[in-house]
């Protein structure tokens, strides 16, 4: 039936080239408005769905910009279920003169390799790693991004830790290109790590012996909400409070910091979808109008109403797919050719279930007024220009 009645669809489409096109340009560049901030969407409320879940990451309960000292090490250790632990402290150094860069994190070598089993790297690459106390790894988007291979000096200009003597400017050597274990992994390989020892050893005294966050790796991921409870328990009561949780909820509070990141794109989403909304169904109902005594003809040739009622609702239907496709289209090229420094932003299966939902939402909103109205047309009303 579609095959039967598609040329007369498409025809009445582009009836008005003009207008058609005109609203297939608006909805396109909805359409990608939509697949973009969706795929930021769904990269913030997914992105760490990947992260192991049998890490969890210790913070300072006011804040996981609060450092912790180190000497609460031993203690986390001691904790039945743990398996290992390392810390990591944020670096925060721009490279040249840019402003947005990548995240630099200074570790411990060897317990970076003992939590993090996802980073894949030539044991020779992580020994030099350890015994290097300028050392540091990069992961394979940056490494080719910058051009940068194994024996580099890189300056890295930090905003937050400057040295004993004053001087913000520190150099560190790269010993090892590190790749991740799967697709997911690689693409997060767009971090930096710094020997702990040159970071700690460098910088004012009072700063030493300090780590941002503690990085727990259990032995059961069941048994994970026991362990987060004890670490807790533990510093309860001391300086050194303790907000323990798994690590893919560890990101997501990160970035909520920055506001509900969701509401804020789905409201956006919501405002693109109310104009394209108002916009298409002033098209259709304007199409529609302008052929009611064509309409009246079909009924005059056998047309049954309900028939003329699909007809209305498939050009509808065939606009907004149409609007739809070529928008996710253009989203896919663009988030594709991305820059390596920017996260990996891609319309997943749940962009595309969005913008199916939207297409069929809004093809019912705008088809169906002027649908009820074409097949509620009395022939000789309409053949009379009443």
């Amino acid at each position: 039936m579609i095959r039967k009645y598609f040329p007369l669809i498409w025809g009445s489409l582009f009836r008005k080239k003009a207008r058609t096109f005109l609203t297939l340009a608006s909805l396109t560049a909805a359409f990608l408005l939509i697949g973009l901030l969706q795929a930021v969407n769904s990269l913030f409320s997914s992105g760490a769905d990947f992260l192991g879940a049998n890490r969890l990451i210790v913070q300072a309960k006011t804040s996981f910009t609060q450092p912790l000292p180190l000497r609460m090490l031993p203690q986390i250790e001691s904790i039945p279920g743990v398996e290992r632990v390392g810390w990591s402290q944020f670096f925060g150094g721009q490279y040249r003169d840019e402003r947005a860069g990548f995240p630099q994190f200074a570790v411990d070598p060897q317990r970076l390799r003992d939590t993090y089993p996802e980073w894949v790297m030539p044991d020779d690459a992580w020994r030099a790693f350890i015994s290097t106390q300028d050392g540091a790894i990069v992961g394979r988007n940056i490494a080719e991004q910058y051009g940068w291979k194994v024996g580099d000096i890189v300056p890295l200009n930090s905003f937050i830790w400057t040295k004993a003597d004053g001087d913000r400017l520190w150099e560190w050597r790269i010993v090892g290109i590190f790749d991740g274990r799967d697709r997911k992994w690689q693409d997060q390989t767009q971090i930096m790590y710094l020997n702990f020892g040159q970071f700690d050893e460098g910088r004012s005294e009072r700063a030493r012996g300090l780590a941002g966050v503690f990085v727990v790796r259990v032995r059961d991921p069941l048994d994970s909400p026991r362990i987060a409870a004890e670490i807790d328990r533990r510093f309860a009561n001391s300086a050194e409070e303790t907000k323990s949780q798994n690590e893919a909820d560890f990101q997501l509070n990160f970035v909520k910091q920055f506001g509900d990141i969701g509401f804020i794109m789905n409201a956006i989403s919501g405002a693109v979808f109310f104009t394209i909304l108002i916009l298409t169904g002033f098209t259709m109902s304007q199409a529609v109008r302008e052929r009611i005594p064509e309409l009246a003809v079909l009924k005059c040739l056998g047309f049954t109403d309900r028939t003329v009622l699909w007809l209305v609702l498939a050009e509808s239907l065939l606009l907004c797919v149409l609007g739809a496709l070529l928008g996710m289209a253009l989203a896919s090229v663009i988030t594709a050719n991305l820059p390596p420094q920017f996260p990996p932003i891609q319309p997943d299966g749940r962009v595309w279930l969005f913008v199916l939902a939207a297409v069929t939402v809004l093809a019912g909103a705008v088809g169906l007024p002027p649908a009820l109205r074409a097949m509620r047309l009395k022939i000789v009303d309409a053949l009379a220009g009443r």
